[in-house]
């Protein structure tokens, strides 16, 4: 076969992507083993330590890994944004019908899976099965929903810290299940999990309260240290519109001593909206795109050479 044929068959593309992929998690398991696995980590929670202030640049999450280049929530996306300059790789947890927490957003496999229907009617072997990458490129044909342990097993070998969103509510018994897989990875300094549900964060501080939590929330109302401290949170994670409502969101967070995260912000104009105001994180479908223009727009003293003449995202 020449190598025009071998290009231009879509199962040599998917065994040089996995063959690419396979060679970035063994070379960086090799370069930890070398340095005798004394990688310089920030600390999951560290972020939040110093609260940011306004014109500092904020940390980067990637939204499901780095989803404008690879299928959401696949391997393929959470390494490359593991590989990217985002500090953070945002995914999601749900369980399978035998109890395997799985990344997945959707509840149902339906739009990111050539499968049909909801997540947890699928055992692991079932769902593992499933072609979760044909429908974003022939490229990604043949890419696999991970479980949990397969991103925490590459997580441990970067320098980088990931968000944990656990989908829906979560008794401390499936909590449980989360939590040891984190500490059999060894990776709890560098995890931090998220949740809209404030009895899914009570059950991680119960099961375990050395992990940090975040709650996400599509709008802060009321006082935010009573909401943090109900579900045991370090930070809030909030929408756009509501910092759009009312952007004094941001300070009042702070005053609290909580940091403050929001999603998902896309293009220059928020970033430097959010950046302006003072946040700690932002959510993001371009990580790439969005250290490269902190890096680019941000000082080394942490500021913006600008500042906002505008009501936020406007």
């Amino acid at each position: 076969m020449t190598t025009s044929q071998n290009l231009a068959n879509p199962k040599h593309h998917l065994r040089a992507r996995r063959a690419a992929l396979a060679v970035t998690i063994v070379t960086a398991i090799t370069l930890a083993l070398v340095l005798n696995a004394n990688v310089i980590r920030v600390h999951a929670v560290g972020a939040f330590t110093s609260l940011k202030a306004p014109g500092e640049a904020a940390f980067v999450a990637g939204h499901r890994g780095d989803a404008t280049v690879a299928p959401e929530n696949t391997l393929e996306a959470l390494t490359l944004a593991l590989d990217s300059a985002a500090d953070y790789v945002e995914t999601d947890v749900q369980l399978t019908a035998d109890g395997v927490p799985v990344l997945m957003h959707d509840w149902t496999v339906d739009r990111t899976t050539n499968g049909t229907g909801p997540v947890w009617t699928y055992t692991y072997e079932e769902l593992s099965a499933l072609d979760a990458g044909s429908w974003f490129g022939d490229d990604f044909a043949g890419a696999t929903v991970p479980s949990l342990e397969q991103f925490l097993n590459v997580l441990r070998w970067s320098t980088k810290n990931a968000i944990l969103e656990l989908k829906g509510s979560w008794t401390d018994e499936h909590v449980a299940l989360v939590a040891d897989l984190i500490a059999r990875n060894g990776v709890a300094n560098h995890v931090i999990l998220g949740s809209f549900d404030i009895m899914t964060l009570q059950a991680v501080q119960r099961v375990s309260p050395e992990l940090p939590g975040m709650l996400i929330v599509r709008d802060i109302v009321g006082d935010p240290a009573q909401l943090a401290a109900a579900a045991g949170a370090v930070a809030l994670v909030t929408s756009k519109k509501a910092i759009m409502r009312n952007p004094e969101l941001v300070q009042q967070v702070h005053d609290a001593g909580l940091g403050i995260l929001i999603y998902t912000l896309n293009d220059s104009d928020t970033w430097s909206d959010a950046v302006a105001l003072g946040v700690d994180g932002i959510v993001t479908d371009r990580p790439a795109e969005l250290g490269t223009w902190i890096a680019k727009e941000v000082s080394d003293r942490g500021t913006l050479p600008f500042a906002p003449q505008h009501a936020f995202g406007e």
